[in-house]
């Protein structure tokens, strides 16, 4: 039963992704996705509430799932190269999300997948220091933001700058720099 619910939902989700490719998100219905997936409204409803529900196990399964494994300080990179390459991948379902008012699902997604990435880190590094619960949270979401706020500069200007180079210039910029802050905060 497990597995033809996941199912369901996977062809729910490739539904609204195909119509999401032509139309903007707020001009698709459930009858738009039911009738593309062959399945009822009753089906639709039985696994999410709405279209913007459906918009969030969307991303939570495809792409923050996906980087659950890059929450070192060696593999946090890569990790958020994956972000990008997501996006990239999935740019027209992406922009359609940005550009909606399922703008939120876009950032939660991005928010989510980027804070457990860095309290990974901070955590690994804070191994054996007096830092607080609360101080890690303020790290964690202090850069939080600014990956994301690259993240959104990224897309906003059309996707047009490689990832890899994004990834490769911020490494440059803040290595080091978590370890620091964490140190600031050790007492």
């Amino acid at each position: 039963m497990v597995y033809i619910s996941l199912m369901t939902k996977k062809a729910l989700a490739a539904s609204l992704k195909k119509l999401m490719m032509k139309t903007s998100l707020e001009k698709i219905t459930v009858k738009d996705v039911v009738a593309d997936c062959g399945v009822n409204r009753q089906t639709f409803y039985y696994h999410f509430q709405d279209i913007y529900d459906l918009l969030g196990w969307i991303y939570r399964t495809e792409a923050v799932d996906g980087i659950r494994d890059y929450k070192t300080y060696d593999t946090w990179q890569q990790g958020y190269l994956r972000v990008f390459e997501y996006v990239s991948e999935n740019r027209t379902f992406c922009l359609n999300t940005f550009y909606s008012l399922g703008r939120e699902h876009l950032d939660r997604f991005l928010h989510e997948a980027t804070y457990d990435m860095v309290m990974g880190v901070i955590n690994e590094i804070a191994v054996g220091t007096r830092v607080t619960e609360e101080e890690k949270n303020f790290i964690a979401n202090f850069y939080t933001s600014a990956f994301i706020g690259l993240m959104t500069l990224w897309i906003q200007d059309g996707m047009k700058e490689d990832p890899k180079r994004i990834v490769d210039d911020l490494n440059k910029l803040i290595e080091g720099d978590i370890a620091r802050a964490i140190q600031k905060y050790t007492k």
